[in-house]
């Protein structure tokens, strides 16, 4: 969908991202500034320059191309680590929960009585 003239100046980050986004959906710059109800010029200027953007613009255009804000704007998520099991582990729990439920509930009660042996054992 490359088209119109080259550009003098290489995109900002963000103007990448924008591009890159709008390239993955299959959409132009026309299609995607009418979605969001600005003018093709104004969208393809956020492409290719440093422009500020209003808050509600910005969540306009991430909705517009089904990402958040955040993804928007180049920010990583911070991952949160998980309560539960990890590793090995996660992967038995994970098979576990695909059996049928009087399955699950046999190796439930197995763990149960070797962690009670092991728990007796320490005391």
């Amino acid at each position: 969908m490359a088209g119109g003239r080259p550009a003098k100046h290489k995109r900002t980050a963000f103007g990448e991202r924008l591009y890159s986004l709008r390239l993955e959906l299959g959409i132009s710059q026309a299609q995607l500034a009418d979605k969001i109800g600005v003018t093709q010029q104004a969208y393809a200027g956020w492409e290719r320059s440093t422009t500020a953007l209003r808050p509600e613009d910005i969540a306009k255009i991430a909705d517009a191309l089904d990402v958040s804000a955040d993804e928007l704007l180049g920010r990583k998520l911070k991952t949160k680590r998980g309560t539960g099991p990890t590793g090995k582990t996660r992967r038995v729990f994970d098979s576990v929960s695909a059996l049928p439920r009087h399955q699950q509930k046999k190796v439930v009660e197995t763990i149960e009585t070797l962690l009670a042996g092991t728990q007796a054992k320490a005391s």
